[in-house]
């Protein structure tokens, strides 16, 4: 086994995940259902401290209710449910326990609630407390562990001297999915808890905890919470799975399990990293990364976002599993890892292959092979390998580190009839549409496509297509919400509409394959600053521009007809080619002429920018009220023709290469980026997966930003 990458001993764990909760039923006819995949967010992320830091059981304090087979009963002893009691006992136990300088990582993943409040005098008469739902809220003896509360545990570990990161996969928003593909961690309605509670509290008194909260809300505009929970974070850092008013989703992302979107992205993340990673940085991919499946979930990134993950200034971590065994004999050499599905490890991740003494993962001549996963098991895996790049010899005990994990590239659709059991009454679609015979048509159509495939009922859809009451075709996302801005409406028996639906599912693949492109894992990825500085309503080219700040620079905003600015910068050694390309609201990708010369890429020079930010002018079609604009910006050492990944706005035809005068792919970036544009079908790609190879030098970041109409 490898030696622990960093010493364990100030490191300790609070892992709070609630899949069932006992029966309830609040005021006005709303509940907390049990849920599928927080238990197991809980697991994954033991799992993961556990390998990275060799943490002992008594370092974890955890705290879970499991839904087994659907029992209304959940199947660990009283002592380890997340109640009330239980919660606080906990934090304040890990709060004595730890010394200053020590980390203490907090991890929740469960419903979260609204509440009438405890602290009128605080929040007055009508005000809400925002909280997190204990496992047993349906009895009226029980307590919400509530916003003042959270925020005073968290303040005493700040005041000890902790370093500490919340992270709390909830939210307080409800609502309701169709046909089951994922679930909301929130109530399931829009609903205030007004059950008469009890209100003392076991974190402190009234006088104690209502002094606490105004000295963190002081120095702010206003008591606002951070996505409905905590004031704005001082002396720790908080990533939180959504903003107040939206959905935090737990999706099946591995077609077969599921995980909280923020869970399942951060430790994603966290597998595929440089060494010197900050928390902005992995916000940032985590916020892309949600936001290519889920549109209506922005997770949030409050406090100390400079510091470094699981570190300080002074100290850095390497990330790596052990080569637990080598099969010479085989042709591909195969290994295997101490790595499963439950560290998230996927068929096609691409791992890099060090000697047991290397420590610094960024140094790539000092790897020996690299190998692809072929098999999958719970905590282990096997690994082809795909290419030596060394003379040394694949011994046990060697370190492996994971550089990417595939894209897939076909997508599966579900066929959704729309009933009284999944649908309100006054959405059902038209009486006189036969749904069954309407959808048969679309299934008859996604035959032999290449990128779209209909799934079974039992595998997890990345689109939905169903019939709305206004008897037209809609394609949705797996939460069962339509996917903005698919005009013109598609109205069933109309000629040719089934075809024109298949045709946007094939465009939607096309342009979700290459949104959720990227290189986390290149040591590039730290040397490429991206970010957007700032609006101007009155800009005109050639004169010097005065961006003014985003009124919400973490969820930036700007009317049609203002312009924004984009800065980058090259901070590393080498020269960098820079491309940008921007995905529209309109479904559409295109390059920007970044000097307005028609260059395929613009070259910096190391530790430079720019010369002059990039200045976009915002705008939305007429009809429009509101659209999202992503800038995808790619950074190469080498060059390459991004012109593969170009698209044409929705329902237009797209041309075939040739006719963009592309030519054959010259070099294995290219090749990937051909995978991904293919003019048909992704038939030349193993299993129509393609792998981002941190070492062929790219990486790639994005930012986005919401238009709205004047």
């Amino acid at each position: 086994m490898t030696e622990p990458t960093n010493s364990t001993s100030n490191l300790y764990a609070l892992l709070i995940g609630i899949d069932c909760y006992l029966p309830n039923e609040l005021p006005d006819g709303a509940s907390y259902k049990s849920l599928k995949g927080c238990v197991r967010d809980i697991t994954h992320v033991e799992a993961f401290l556990k390998r990275q830091f060799n943490l002992l059981s008594e370092q974890i304090y955890k705290l879970t209710a499991s839904n087994v087979d659907g029992s209304s009963e959940p199947s660990e002893p009283p002592e380890q449910l997340p109640t009330y009691e239980n919660i606080v006992g906990k934090f304040k136990e890990i709060t004595e326990k730890a010394q200053p300088q020590d980390q203490v990582y907090i991890h929740y993943s469960g419903h979260g609630g609204r509440a009438v409040t405890n602290y009128p005098q605080l929040k007055g008469v009508k005000g809400i407390d925002e909280a997190l739902v204990p496992t047993d809220i349906g009895l009226p003896t029980s307590r919400y562990l509530r916003d003042i509360e959270l925020a005073a545990l968290l303040q005493r570990m700040v005041d000890k001297g902790l370093v500490v990161t919340v992270v709390l996969d909830s939210c307080h928003s409800g609502g309701a999915t169709r046909a089951g593909d994922s679930d909301i961690r929130g109530a399931d309605a829009n609903t205030v808890d007004t059950t008469p509670r009890p209100t003392e509290s076991l974190v402190a008194s009234v006088e104690e905890l209502v002094k606490s909260w105004q000295n963190l809300t002081e120095e702010t505009r206003s008591a606002t919470a951070l996505a409905g929970m905590l004031p704005e974070a001082k002396g720790y850092v908080l990533l939180a799975a959504c903003r107040p008013s939206e959905y935090a989703y737990e999706y099946a992302f591995n077609g077969k399990e599921r995980n909280g979107a923020l869970t399942y992205w951060l430790l994603d993340s966290l597998s595929n990293r440089s060494p010197e990673l900050t928390y902005k940085e992995l916000y940032q991919r985590i916020n892309a990364k949600v936001h290519s499946q889920f549109q209506q979930q922005t997770p949030m990134l409050l406090g100390e976002g400079n510091r470094l993950v699981f570190g300080s200034n002074e100290a850095s971590l390497h990330y790596a599993v052990t080569v637990m065994q080598v099969d010479a004999a085989q042709n591909p050499v195969r290994v295997k890892f101490n790595a499963g599905l439950a560290q998230s490890i996927e068929e096609g991740s691409l791992f890099a292959i060090y000697s047991s003494g290397v420590r610094d993962f960024t140094q790539e001549d000092k790897q020996l092979a690299l190998a692809e996963v072929t098999e999958i098991g719970a905590t282990d895996a096997w690994a082809e390998i795909i290419k030596t790049r060394g003379t040394g010899e694949i011994e046990q005990g060697g370190c492996a580190v994971m550089l990417s994990a595939p894209v897939e590239l076909i997508r599966g659709v579900r066929l959704v009839e729309c009933t009284p059991e999944n649908t309100k009454l006054e959405d059902l679609p038209p009486k006189e549409i036969n749904q069954k015979a309407a959808l048969q048509v679309v299934a008859d159509a996604l035959a032999g496509n290449g990128w779209v495939k209909v799934v079974a009922d039992d595998t997890v859809a990345d689109y939905q297509v169903s019939i709305n009451k206004q008897g037209e075709y809609e394609i949705c996302e797996p939460t069962g919400k339509p996917f903005p801005n698919l005009r013109p409406p598609l109205k069933v028996g109309e000629s040719d509409t089934a075809t024109q639906v298949v045709k946007r599912l094939v465009h939607l693949t096309k342009y979700k394959a290459t949104e959720e492109l990227d290189n986390f894992g290149t040591p590039l990825t730290k040397k490429l600053v991206v970010e957007l500085i700032g609006k101007q309503a009155n800009y005109r080219p050639g004169r010097r521009p005065s961006p003014q700040p985003f009124d919400d620079p973490s969820n930036p905003t700007v009317q049609a007809g203002e312009t924004i600015f984009l800065r980058i910068r090259n901070e590393s050694s080498q020269v960098l080619n820079v491309v940008v390309l921007d995905l529209s609201y309109d479904w559409s990708i295109s390059q920007v002429d970044i000097l307005t010369d028609g260059a395929s890429f613009v070259p910096i020079d190391p530790g430079h920018e720019d010369k002059d930010p990039i200045a976009l002018k915002m705008s939305l079609p007429e009809g429009y009220q509101e659209g999202t604009e992503i800038f995808k910006v790619f950074a190469t050492v080498g060059q390459a023709d991004f012109r593969w990944l170009t698209l044409p706005s929705l329902d237009q035809p797209i041309p075939p290469s040739g006719t963009r005068g592309l030519k054959a792919p010259r070099n294995p970036l290219e090749e990937l980026l051909a995978a991904v544009g293919a003019d048909d079908q992704p038939s030349t790609t193993k299993k129509a997966e393609v792998i981002a190879d941190p070492s062929r030098g790219w990486t790639v970041k994005q930012v986005s930003i919401k238009v709205i109409a004047t």
